[in-house]
């Protein structure tokens, strides 16, 4: 399958062949210029293909975009953010 992230209000998912909502990750705004990370899911069809770590990326790229910073909240993205040196750029400290 391939994984085309879309992106909605506070939201960047992927749908399956039928049009059913297969990963997501969702976001708040926390301040002005904050999100907060707050769910990723992947479907069992999806897992182990990196569509969560796909899903963060996206939310990188927009908070970069924007010039927010990001507090990873859920487990999943702590994780990532913790992992990624890459990502230190756009973590609330």
């Amino acid at each position: 399958m391939s994984a085309e992230i879309q992106k909605e209000e506070n939201r960047f998912f992927v749908n399956d062949e039928e049009g059913n909502m297969a990963a997501e990750i969702t976001f708040v705004p926390s301040g002005e210029s904050q999100v907060t990370i707050d769910h990723t899911y992947v479907s069992d069809s999806l897992r182990g293909q990196g569509i969560a770590g796909k899903l963060v990326e996206s939310v990188v790229q927009e908070a970069r975009g924007k010039g927010f910073k990001i507090v990873p909240v859920c487990s999943y993205a702590k994780v990532v953010f913790d992992r990624k040196s890459e990502y230190q750029d756009v973590l609330a400290k």
